[in-house]
């Protein structure tokens, strides 16, 4: 039985390798709230997904001679939005303003999933202290706490080695405990033990 979605989608990949801006168009909006959702789970930022959702379909436009209609245009696409998010990240780890950016919006997302355990003034203390940390420990903290990321695939984000991811987490956990030493509050201790789960 033949797959009506597959051969449609094969008819719009051959139009598109012959320059057809529709079809172009089609597939775009095919697949612009899949790829903007798994986007938003890595960048946790509307502009950032729009920026990266954009350059994505820029290139393919510019590589649309080079389609293979016979394989997975669904693969093709994440994986070179996967490539785009890597070589942000990449660009981040060099870049302290932008460092501080993704740093800050992973932090308010992580405060806001855990609202109900924290209290205004416990979410700020936790702020404060991922603030102070050194940028890149704040970046490996960001990326394996707060974004859930595997040390492997922060290896591979930032270009350092797990022996040094491993280095900074377990400073990074060494700090927030000293930090919030001399706080009573039982919804401090609470997320701590999220944040160390694993440590």
């Amino acid at each position: 039985m033949v797959n009506n979605n597959h051969t449609d989608e094969k008819f719009l990949l051959l139009r598109l390798k012959n320059s057809d801006e529709r079809a172009f168009e089609i597939l775009y909006n095919n697949y612009k709230v899949r790829i903007a959702g798994n986007l938003f789970k890595l960048l946790k930022s509307d502009d950032l997904v729009k920026e990266i959702l954009q350059e994505l379909f820029v290139k393919i436009w510019e590589v649309r001679t080079q389609i293979d209609p016979e394989k997975s245009f669904k693969s093709y696409l994440f994986r070179i939005a996967e490539n785009l998010v890597h070589d942000y990240f990449r660009k981040v780890a060099k870049d302290k303003r932008l460092l501080n950016k993704i740093v800050a919006s992973s932090s308010e997302l992580y405060l806001h999933i855990e609202e109900d355990m924290l209290t205004k003034e416990d979410a700020q203390k936790l702020h404060e202290a991922i603030n102070l940390m050194p940028p890149q420990r704040k970046m490996v903290f960001t990326l394996c706490k707060l974004e859930g990321k595997s040390y492997k695939e922060v290896e591979e984000i930032m270009g350092i080695n797990v022996k040094t991811i491993s280095s900074h987490m377990l400073q990074a956990n060494r700090f927030l405990r000293t930090y919030f030493r001399d706080s009573s509050a039982l919804t401090i201790s609470v997320v701590l033990g999220v944040l160390f789960k694993g440590l």
